[in-house]
């Protein structure tokens, strides 16, 4: 590559030399966009602008006489060397990041807000309650309820620290523990659980009760049905609404059936404004992870939340 000097000429001084001592600035550059999948989201962690990591990615390619990214219109594919090198120096870097701390921090200065994202229903029922402890120490803390899939790409684009995602993330970017598992439970209101009876064969006649979903395409009950009755629900519900809260308040007074995590019905359960219709053996069950970017936080509170959920999580 040429640079040109301020007159506007071609400059023919060649890069630094293929083989050179690299530069730990570049290495760590490198790190964060191959973790982040873009530079502009690279540029973000490391606060530094999009056209200064560029140049530092394009810097590190010459030195390495290697491609390391594929760019796209949606940020970068690593290349296989690409890989190769992350695998080599992801552990030193953080062990460096670790010993170093937190690049312009002061100890006398507080740490940043730690921002956690999630499903509203499990942040409102199970994680705020609580995070009282965290904030009585000083911690700050920035929620943001929300859809795993797009939280997931906020979190891959530096936007949150941890996201408590209802599946595991694909690819090596995120790193994700198991948090939490979620028993779905098939309920209504006891009125109307009388009137249905106990049929001996409930799914065909539940298709006459209205039923209440939080969506037109009935992603938790059409699971339910597949689990536990072993055939495909086809049918449109009487009431949507993109809130589980909403959905339980409109079962609650009498609306129709629907199918519940259990720790959002739990108090409905034991208070009789909501029955179960079925107990199966083997109820329908969805695993939660608490997901991270990969690598050393530069908020030391980021670690405290995080252990403190997964911690508090055996009880929900």
């Amino acid at each position: 590559m040429r640079d040109r000097n301020t007159n506007g000429s071609e400059d023919a001084r060649p890069g630094p030399p293929v083989g050179a001592p690299l530069d730990l600035n570049l290495l760590r550059t490198f790190l964060s966009v191959y973790r982040t999948g873009s530079f502009t989201a690279g540029a973000r962690l490391l606060g530094l602008s999009q056209p200064t990591v560029t140049t530092q990615i394009r810097t590190l390619e010459r030195q390495l006489g290697r491609e390391l990214f594929e760019r796209r219109a949606r940020g970068v594919n690593p290349a296989p060397y690409a890989d190769e090198l992350a695998a080599r120096i992801v552990q030193p870097l953080d062990s460096l990041a670790t010993v170093a701390g937190p690049a312009g921090s002061t100890e006398d200065g507080p740490a940043e807000p730690v921002h956690l994202a999630g499903p509203a229903e499990l942040l409102s029922r199970c994680v705020l309650p609580g995070l009282a402890p965290l904030v009585d120490t000083g911690l700050r803390l920035r929620i943001t309820p929300g859809l795993t899939e797009p939280l997931l790409d906020d979190l891959r684009a530096g936007r949150h620290d941890l996201v408590i995602a209802t599946y595991r993330p694909r690819g090596r970017t995120l790193t994700a523990l198991p948090l939490n598992d979620e028993e779905f439970v098939l309920v209504a209101a006891p009125a109307l659980a009388r009137r249905i009876g106990a049929p001996e064969h409930l799914a065909a006649a539940l298709h006459v009760v209205p039923l209440v979903a939080y969506a037109e395409d009935l992603p938790i009950v059409r699971r339910y049905w597949r689990h536990v009755f072993g055939r495909r629900l086809v049918r449109q519900p009487a009431l949507t609404m993109p809130d589980l809260n909403g959905v339980k308040a409109a079962v609650v007074g009498g609306t129709g059936f629907t199918v519940l995590p259990r720790y959002l019905c739990t108090e409905e359960l034991t208070s009789g404004a909501l029955v179960l219709l079925h107990d199966p053996a083997d109820p329908p069950i969805n695993t939660g992870f608490l997901v991270q970017r990969p690598g050393t936080s530069g908020n030391p509170h980021v670690a405290l939340v995080r252990d403190h959920l997964l911690q508090a999580a055996r009880d929900w």
